[in-house]
């Protein structure tokens, strides 16, 4: 079957298509013919090289097919089921554990699926949404349950609380959907006005142009009468963390998701402290998670936003487009 694997040294010049011999099923395990994927910061770091990786390593963290053969002892799926990898292959639900957040598809320890095929235990896997396509699937198990572990399991949204989210990307713009739905008021920032009127069409009630306005956070605390908002989802890490805590109100929740500005800096703890803000760190989610988050997607009927979809073997390409910063939610690849 065809595949993309990563030369090292590592980047997007040394992704190459070849082909890889399929391995059998065992008990408990299905074969899925995969359709899709779709990129996420994490499989940036990857191919970029800062998230070393084995010289041949197949990349993407998210995957979505069709199931073609059923192992022995599986009960949950049959041939023709639609399924989705989950980020945590081992995190089925609970706390997490060091163990349970080992063995990130197509990071240092296991392939990824950025292939024709795969073989996984049927605990990798959950349903899809009905009625999704394969690349909608595909956008789900990082971006969609990074947001949604945000807003509902480290945090409790409500309906009338106020939720910030930060840029147009995968992780935000399900923020956003996912806020909405809830019932929430939503507050965007961006620093690009094309895409403004985009974020109001999603339902964000109001935008900041963050690069205009270098004190957004002032300006987010205004625009709740000086209370601040409820939840934050944070995706830029250290140039971002001060002004979300300031924009934060008492006692409110951040959901610390990303590292876009970088992976370590200054650190405003007193603010933090006087304000009694939360602040959580993120990593996705568990397969339990995912599953109740499915469910969430089908009785609201959300659909993922899609910016531009590739086929397999223009990966680079894919990824070339998600380092200029001009996509709007989330980049796929399907074959």
């Amino acid at each position: 079957m065809r595949a993309i694997k990563l030369r090292t040294p590592a980047g997007l010049d040394r992704l190459a298509l070849g082909t890889i011999e399929s391995s059998s099923v065992r008990p408990g395990q299905v074969r899925v013919r995969l359709h899709a994927s779709s990129l996420n910061y994490h499989d940036y770091l990857v191919v970029k090289g800062v998230l070393p990786v084995p010289d041949g390593r197949i990349p993407m963290v998210d995957g979505a097919g069709e199931v073609i053969e059923v192992g022995e002892e599986v009960s949950e799926f049959a041939i023709g089921d639609r399924v989705v990898s989950t980020f945590f292959p081992r995190w089925h639900g609970g706390e997490p554990t060091p163990e349970a957040m080992a063995g990130i598809p197509g990071d240092r320890d296991d392939e990824g699926y950025a292939r024709e095929e795969a073989v996984m235990p049927t605990t990798a896997l959950t349903r899809v949404p009905a009625g999704y396509t394969h690349a909608e699937a595909a956008t789900l198990p990082c971006a969609a349950l990074t947001a949604w572990r945000g807003l509902f399991v480290e945090a409790r949204v409500q309906p009338g609380d106020t939720v910030l989210v930060q840029g147009t990307g995968g992780v935000s713009i399900f923020a956003l959907q996912f806020a909405k739905a809830a019932g929430a008021r939503v507050i965007a920032t961006s620093s690009s006005p094309d895409k403004f009127e985009r974020l109001r069409e999603l339902g964000a009630d109001h935008v900041i142009n963050y690069r205009e306005d270098l004190n957004w956070g002032q300006s987010v605390r205004h625009l709740t009468g000086g209370r601040g908002v409820d939840h934050i989802v944070e995706i830029g890490g250290p140039g971002t963390l001060a002004q979300s805590i300031t924009a934060c109100r008492l006692g409110g929740h951040i959901a610390l998701i990303g590292v876009l500005t970088g992976f370590a800096g200054e650190v405003p703890t007193a603010a933090i402290m006087v304000g009694n803000v939360r602040v959580s760190g993120i990593t996705v989610g568990s397969r339990e998670h995912q599953l109740a988050m499915i469910r969430a997607i089908e009785a609201n009927r959300i659909r993922p936003i899609i910016d531009s979809t590739y086929p397999l073997e223009a990966l680079a390409d894919a990824f070339r487009h998600q380092e200029s910063g001009y996509h709007f939610g989330k980049i796929c690849v399907e074959w």
